[in-house]
């Protein structure tokens, strides 16, 4: 199949998905935004001081790259598993199934969809952090080749979750035990450097950390690992979990049932 004709037919189904978070965007962008800013009050009150990161760098400046990063990694998930999960539930997918749509066009649709989400809310908490302590700006190309790729990765990490789960409990608990740990675990509150050097090896081996400090390299010029290794580690993972999802899409896993 062509990729006009694969684009032809995402395009409609991006549309929907964009506007779908859109029509509720006080829920979808608002709120992480709020919680964002909460994140950042009350971590750079309370750990001021007491974080070892970078020359010349404040932890509250350390800390906003690594909460916008997390915001728009949460939100790109969400995007794509919860508007799976939804079309289960309520039976609407069955609507999707009688379209001659291809499962790259469904892959395109649901990622694509899920980076606009992460980065309109990564811009936002962006531009409400950055009021407090404004991180700087080392190489923006870094910056937003990180967000793009994390964001698309995490979207499809969402294409994933949204076709195993049956109901929202399902989906719940993959974001609780595996995202939101991973997420946690990534360095965003803190420099690896700081920790025991048993957590120094197991941050590295998490390949959210790499998301976030790559992220981070674009504003400090300084990060705790190469962002050229964060961008192999970072598109290996990317590669592999499309692979996955184009595999699940293909054979209809939880679909056509």
């Amino acid at each position: 199949m062509s990729a006009r004709i694969v684009l032809a037919g995402a395009r409609p189904l991006f549309r929907k998905e964009v506007l779908r978070f859109w029509k509720v965007a006080f829920q979808t962008v608002a709120a992480p935004v709020l919680t964002a800013v909460m994140y950042l009050l009350v971590f750079g009150h309370a750990l001021t001081g007491r974080v070892s990161v970078y020359d010349g760098v404040s932890y509250v400046q350390f800390l906003i790259p690594g909460l916008v990063m997390m915001s728009v990694l949460q939100n790109a998930f969400a995007n794509s598993s919860s508007s799976l999960i939804q079309s289960k539930v309520t039976g609407n997918l069955v609507f999707l199934l009688v379209t001659p749509l291809s499962p790259a066009a469904w892959f395109l649709a649901y990622t694509g969809a899920a980076i606009v989400r992460g980065m309109v809310v990564g811009a936002g908490v962006m531009l409400v952090t950055a009021w407090f302590a404004p991180p700087g700006l080392a190489n923006a190309l870094w910056i937003l080749v990180f967000g793009l790729l994390g964001a698309a990765m995490m979207g499809t990490l969402g294409l994933i979750a949204g076709l195993w789960a049956e109901k929202f409990d399902q989906l719940a608990a993959f974001q609780n035990f595996i995202i939101m740990p991973m997420t946690f675990l990534s360095g965003v509150f803190y420099s690896v450097h700081s920790l025991p050097a048993v957590w120094q090896v197991a941050s590295r081996l998490n390949p959210f950390f790499y998301m976030i400090d790559g992220f981070r390299h674009g504003f400090f010029g300084v990060s705790d690992v190469s962002p050229w290794l964060s961008l192999g580690v970072v598109g290996c993972s990317f590669l592999a979990v499309s692979a996955i999802a184009l595999s699940l899409l293909r054979s209809g896993y939880k679909l056509r049932h």
